[in-house]
């Protein structure tokens, strides 16, 4: 939650290829406090059936830009290996995933909340500032 001193951050998952939530991706946030300050990791989660993460920590007074990190490789390996157990002739013998990791880096201001949808698909990606 925000407050007139801090920010916060909230994001879901949406795979455009599937047309449902992305569940179980790894999520990471840091933030840091000016372009030039070292990014500190504050911790992470992981999406919910929703594709939401409902437990990313706080954002510390002073922050001025977010990262969020999604290990998206792990949720995509898993996608092809179910595809590839229903439906083993159709196996492809391609590079695994092309994306294997989706970083976000956004600037921010006290008092705002900031919804951060990834749009996911695996050969793209997309990303904006939701409500």
């Amino acid at each position: 939650m925000s407050t007139s001193t801090t920010a916060s951050v909230s994001t879901h998952i949406l795979d455009t290829s599937a047309g449902r939530p992305a569940e179980a991706v790894a999520v990471r946030l840091s933030a840091r406090g000016g372009r030039e300050a070292e990014w500190r990791h504050l911790g992470g989660s992981a999406t919910d059936a929703d594709g939401r993460c409902k437990d990313l920590p706080a954002l510390p007074e002073g922050t001025t830009h977010v990262r969020l990190d999604f290990a998206v490789e792990p949720y995509f390996e898993k996608k092809q290996a179910d595809a590839q157990q229903d439906a083993p002739a159709n196996r492809d013998s391609g590079p695994g995933v092309f994306f294997p990791e989706v970083a976000i880096t956004f600037a921010v201001v006290p008092g705002e909340h900031y919804h951060v949808p990834l749009l996911l698909n695996p050969f793209g990606y997309s990303v904006y500032r939701g409500s």
